[in-house]
């Protein structure tokens, strides 16, 4: 199994309405990828600064192409990420997964 990790920031006054559309753009993207095992978020407040980290789980690289296209390390964005985001990070990380908590 391998992780995909990506990376946002945010202004901290719209960590929440940023969340909430993650739950409609990227989620469901990620879930109805066939492939896809599962996604987490995970968001940290520092300062005036929400850090976004989602971390997707996949079957393989093939999968995650069929999500993110032919380069898996490039980033995707919605058009609607301009309105949040404080810069786009052109790259995610990929790792393997060792011990899957509770995933399939």
């Amino acid at each position: 199994m391998i992780a995909r990790t990506w990376h946002g920031t945010v202004p901290v006054d719209k960590a929440d309405a940023y969340h909430d559309y993650l739950m409609v753009t990227g989620v469901p993207d990620l879930q109805q990828t066939p492939g896809n095992r599962g996604v987490t978020i995970f968001r940290r407040l520092d300062g005036a600064v929400a850090h976004f980290l989602l971390t997707s789980y996949w079957d393989s690289f093939e999968a995650i192409r069929r999500f993110a296209g032919d380069d898996v390390d490039c980033a995707r964005y919605y058009a609607a990420d301009a309105e949040f985001l404080l810069e786009r990070e052109p790259q995610v990380a990929h790792y393997e997964v060792l011990d899957p908590p509770g995933l399939p």
